[in-house]
This record gives C-alpha cells, sequence and structure tokens, in this order.
C-alpha cells in the first residue's frame, strides 16, 4: 500500500502565499483593472477596453510614438550595458588574486560600489560629471573634448553608461570570479602539461565552466539594465529633452505627472510582458547552447 501523504504540510505554506498575494497579485489586478478603464478625477472609472493598448501600440499616435522611442532607448542602452560590463567583469574575474590576503581586500573593494543606494549613485555622478564642479567634466573640458551632460545628448548618454559600468560590473565580476573558484587545480595542472597558451586555457576550460554563471549574469543585467529608473532620473531627469528618456522614466511621468492613470498601467503591462519575453528567450537560447555544449 502506498503511504499517505499528510497534506497538512500545505498550512505551513499558507502565510507565504498570502503575503505574495497581498503584495504581488492583488497589486497586480490592480493594475490591469486600470488599463482597461478610463478616469476623469473623482474616482470616477469608465469603461475603456482595449482602448489604452491599441493606442500604445500604434506608433502614429501620440503615446506609442513616446512608448517606441523609450523602448529603442531602453534596448540600445541594455546592449551597451551587456556588451561593455560582461568583457569587463570576465577580464576583472581572470585577474583577481587566487590565493592570499589579496583575495579577501579584492572582494571588498569589488562589493563597495553594490552597496551604494541608487539614488546615491546618481547623486554622486550628478556631481562629478558637472563641467563646473565635477572633477570628471572639468577634466574632460581640460583636454579640449567638450561635455555636458545637461544639454549633449552624447555626453548624457556616455554619463549614464559610465555610471552603470562602475555600479554593476563588480556584480559580474563577483560572478565570474566564483565560477573561475570552482575549476578544480587539476585542470590547470593537465594544461600546463601539455602546454597550453594562456588562451587555450581561457577557452577550453575557464570559458566552459564559466557559461551557467554568465548566463545568471547576463539575465541579471539585463533585467536591471532595461527597468533602470532612479540613476538616469536623478543625473539627467530624462534629458536633455528626451534622450534619456527610459520606458521607467515615461512611465512614471505619465502616472504621476500627468496623472493618466489608465495609459501608465497598460504601459506598466506591457513593459512588464516585454521584460519577461526577453528574459525568457535569453534563457532559453543560453540553456540549449549550454545542453548542446554537453
Amino acid at each position: 500500500m502506498d503511504k499517505p501523504v499528510n497534506q497538512g504540510a500545505w498550512l505551513l505554506v499558507l502565510p507565504v502565499l498570502l503575503i505574495v498575494a497581498f503584495s504581488a497579485i492583488l497589486p497586480l489586478m490592480t493594475v490591469v483593472n486600470y488599463s482597461v478603464q478610463d478616469t476623469f478625477g473623482n474616482n470616477q472609472f469608465f469603461w475603456n477596453g482595449i482602448g489604452w493598448y491599441q493606442e500604445l501600440l500604434d506608433p502614429s499616435t501620440d503615446l506609442g510614438g513616446r512608448f517606441f522611442d523609450a523602448l529603442w532607448r531602453n534596448l540600445l542602452f541594455s546592449l551597451l550595458i551587456l556588451l561593455i560590463e560582461v568583457p569587463l567583469g570576465i577580464a576583472v574575474a581572470l585577474s583577481m588574486p587566487r590565493h592570499g590576503w589579496r583575495v579577501a581586500a579584492t572582494l571588498v573593494v569589488l562589493a563597495l560600489p553594490l552597496l551604494i543606494p541608487w539614488n546615491v549613485v546618481g547623486t554622486i555622478w550628478q556631481i562629478f560629471a558637472r563641467e563646473d564642479i565635477g572633477l570628471l567634466g572639468w577634466a574632460v573640458n581640460r583636454l579640449g573634448i567638450p561635455y555636458n551632460y545637461t544639454a549633449d545628448p552624447l555626453s548624457a548618454w556616455v554619463t549614464i553608461v559610465a555610471m552603470d559600468v562602475w555600479h554593476w560590473t563588480s556584480l559580474v565580476a563577483l560572478l565570474c570570479y566564483a565560477g573561475l573558484r570552482s575549476i578544480p587545480d587539476a585542470f590547470y595542472q593537465a594544461a600546463r602539461i601539455d602546454g597550453a597558451s594562456r588562451w587555450a586555457i581561457f577557452r577550453n576550460i575557464q570559458l566552459p565552466k564559466m557559461h551557467r554563471v554568465l548566463l545568471i549574469a547576463v539575465l541579471l543585467r539585463f533585467m536591471d539594465s532595461f527597468m533602470i529608473y532612479t540613476e538616469p532620473f536623478v543625473v539627467t531627469g530624462g534629458g536633455p529633452g528626451n534622450s534619456t528618456t527610459f520606458v521607467s522614466i515615461d512611465l512614471v511621468k505619465l502616472a504621476l505627472g500627468q496623472f493618466d492613470l489608465g495609459k501608465a498601467a497598460a504601459l506598466s503591462i506591457v513593459y512588464n510582458l516585454i521584460i519577461l519575453a526577453v528574459c525568457w528567450v535569453f534563457y532559453t537560447v543560453m540553456t540549449r547552447m549550454d545542453a548542446q555544449r554537453n
């Protein structure tokens, strides 16, 4: 006879399910409810169906044009971040010490940027990159390179990308370092006996062993960079013009600045679905590549 299963254990999980329902599902359903309604104030709502979604996904409308412009900025920013931070993080991890007191010191130094709150990071770079009192802005202009992130879109993009690289490359480096530390010394000894070059060791031993942590790093950095809000909002406020207005900033302007709850709710739903879809594609492609390797 099969041993009876005690279903009473579900009672232990019930408080967690209730907390998740209260903190995630209920707010999500509220946003979905707002996204299919319109309001003229005084807490009076009117059924609008999928009207906001149709307007949002139509580039010829004002709302759709704003959304797609901000979306392309988001994708470009995430692409730049991945292209810079992943190779740089790997390089930093490869150059980190493996033994001795320098390991702890290096880990502490790398962890410091990750401990700084996002709004503080934005404030630091807002001052650091100013052309009048900021060290970076003053030095770049002294070199004869025109730099003013408050007036020049290119300077604003350089500032935001540099700020994110400074803040989050440490995360990629620490994940890669953890992957490197998991490689047995026997692998390196066999490679030295075979006379393998540094590049051959990296390509055939280190990179395959870092493949899984790189998957995590890419997913984390894509999600974080695609949802970025605080740092560029503090530094540039979405400007100059709309050059650094990402979807998250546009969403806050709609919801809190213009109080268009229906449009903002529809935008937030579509924004969330895009993030989930792209992350699923990333995960599926990279796990299939991992399966083919094995």
